[in-house]
């Protein structure tokens, strides 16, 4: 799942009847289906969900819908032809009507609960039953499963109608939000951050919700109005959609021994888990125990690379509890999600979402997931006492192994070969106090400046404003990070020219990132009826470490103007979407 994957593809998918004999649902076919669930999936009321690992539900489509983009570069990975993307079939199918799908295409998706875990700590509150049976996929349904080119992928509407799992929402998404995640989806793959994928994104020219949101200019912490939106349905992909969350959900019924098949059904999803995600790592002859450290062991792995990652780009996740956490390893549920403009460890672009989230908080609030993802798994290792210390030293070592990854990261930002600790502890004192904007400052110092001119251009004041000083403090600093860039940690290695070393640090820094000020236009013109930002957008931002054109660098390679900063919905977000 990075931008490292082959576009070569076997499999030429043009129409919806060639995508219909390549569906598999491995999870419907051999997982359990909720026993009070209807066969036909007329399901959308709010209720209680007390056994099984999914719901079958039939998505409500959007009216009249309108094609608003889909992603070219994985359609083409997909082996998909860019027409399917506006023709009949293809559009009904992913704006929610399964009414007239191919054989053997289900003409009924499914939706799965899960448990709340906030930062490590266990919720049911809100769940309006006051139970924790009510937690789960209120507005995304799976529509799809298919193996193409060996890979199987999971195609998933968000804003397909009420589940089971709403709780008396309305089960929609807005064209704002869509258009957000749609975006950020493809960004950050382009990225190289592991990432669910974009397929398409359809707007109904006739349905419309009510949201709260910012009025124009607002300073407001939280929406200060009711506005009427278009809604949407974004087409989200990826091999999997089990969230920690999920893991909980069913570790807890096994650990209260809340129905007789509560073990069995934990221990299914468990194997379903590495059956989806982790085939490639963790051998099925292996007994189920050993199944479950390895499992522990190779999901500390990604989350702690995916964690380094999202800090390497400046992307913080905003909400990353358990339900939010990909259990696969990769950055899921593009909600209040935000880019840094100017560097600080505790922003947090959602106003709901507290410090514990925050930018540099990340790690921590990964090995809360991390904890609460061994804690579910951990009735499967009742029987065998050293199994479980073993999967406890794995929860023990989280954050060693997430300090070892931060500084890999840190020194390949910097072209290191090695972290240096007092170099990195004296620029994250600098960048705080100039303050700098994390994106460009990385990416000038990758041309490897002799002076600071070119990492002024990231610079939020003028230097002549600045304390006293630190001017001279960023030249000792420039001068002394010079002295450690030729430096090689293996005595083996050839040093590296510095062509070398800017080379590599530009496939590290991005040029551009995915801006909530760069967002606004581009939803509020989608919002008349005018795509053209939004492509605009997509075609920028997948290309992100590419030196593009001079309007484009004038357009998206600059600071944040004066004027967004505290203003709603532009520096903070509320979780409406």
């Amino acid at each position: 799942m990075t931008n490292q994957q082959s576009q070569k593809t076997s499999v030429t998918v043009e129409t919806v009847d060639d995508l219909a004999k390549l569906v598999n649902y491995s999870l419907m076919d051999t997982l359990n289906s909720d026993p009070d669930a209807t066969s036909n999936g007329v399901d959308h009321a709010p209720r209680q969900v007390f056994s099984g690992h999914y719901v079958p539900v039939k998505p409500t489509p959007i009216e009249n819908p309108e094609y608003v983009a889909h992603s070219n570069s994985f359609f083409a990975e997909l082996g998909f032809a860019d027409s399917m993307a506006q023709s009949a079939d293809f559009m009904s199918l992913f704006s929610g009507d399964l009414s007239n799908v191919p054989e053997p295409m289900s003409k009924v998706g499914w939706a799965c609960g899960y448990a709340l875990s906030i930062f490590g700590t266990e919720y049911i509150q809100q769940c309006p039953f006051r139970t924790g049976n009510g937690y789960g996929d209120g507005r995304a349904v799976s529509v799809l499963e298919a193996v193409i080119n060996d890979k199987r992928w999971e195609m998933q509407l968000k804003g397909g109608g009420r589940t089971p799992y709403c709780r008396g929402a309305d089960g929609r998404a807005v064209l704002r939000s869509s258009v957000r995640e749609f975006l950020a989806q493809e960004h950050m793959h382009a990225l190289g951050v592991p990432t669910s994928r974009s397929l398409s994104l359809y707007v109904s020219k006739t349905e419309t919700v009510q949201r709260p949101w910012y009025s124009e200019g607002s300073n407001a912490q939280d929406p200060d109005q009711m506005i009427t939106e278009a809604v949407a349905i974004s087409t989200r992909v990826a091999p999997s959609f089990i969230r920690v969350g999920q893991l909980e959900l069913f570790g807890r019924r096994a650990r209260k021994q809340e129905h007789p098949q509560a073990m069995a059904e934990l221990e299914q999803l468990m194997l379903h888990l590495v059956d989806r995600e982790y085939a490639d790592v963790i051998d099925q002859q292996l007994t189920n125990e050993e199944k479950v450290l390895l499992l522990a062991r190779e999901f500390r792995s990604r989350l702690t690379s995916l964690i380094a990652n999202w800090i390497r780009v400046g992307y913080c996740q905003g909400n990353f509890n358990s339900d939010n956490c990909a259990a696969g390893g990769f950055t899921l549920d593009y909600g209040p999600f935000g880019f840094c403009d100017v560097f600080n460890p505790q922003y947090q672009p959602w106003t709901g979402g507290g410090q514990h989230f925050a930018f540099l908080n990340q790690g921590v609030a990964a090995e809360r997931n991390f904890l609460m993802f061994c804690t579910a798994l951990s009735p499967l290792l009742m029987s065998k006492p050293d199994y479980l210390e073993q999967l406890q030293q794995l929860v023990n070592g989280f954050s060693a192994e997430m300090e070892a990854k931060m500084e890999q990261m840190w020194a390949a930002k910097l072209g290191l070969s090695t972290f240096d600790t007092a170099l990195f502890n004296e620029l994250e004192t600098l960048m705080l106090q100039t303050p700098v904007d994390y994106t460009l400052f990385f990416r000038e110092l990758s041309s490897l400046p002799d002076d600071i001119g070119p990492l002024t251009k990231s610079f939020y004041r003028d230097l002549s404003q600045a304390p006293k000083g630190l001017e001279q403090r960023w030249s000792a600093w420039l001068t002394q990070w010079q002295s450690l860039l030729g430096s090689a940690n293996d005595t083996n290695k050839k040093p590296r020219s510095r062509d070398e070393i800017a080379s590599q640090m530009k496939l590290v820094n991005p040029k551009y990132t995915l801006r909530e000020w760069l967002l606004v236009p581009a939803y509020q013109q989608a919002s008349v009826g005018n795509y053209s930002l939004v492509r605009e957008l997509q075609d920028v931002m997948t290309q992100p470490y590419a030196e593009q054109s001079q309007d484009v660098e004038d357009k998206y390679y600059r600071i944040k103007a004066s004027e967004f900063f505290g203003v709603g919905g532009c520096s903070h977000l509320s979780c409406s979407s």
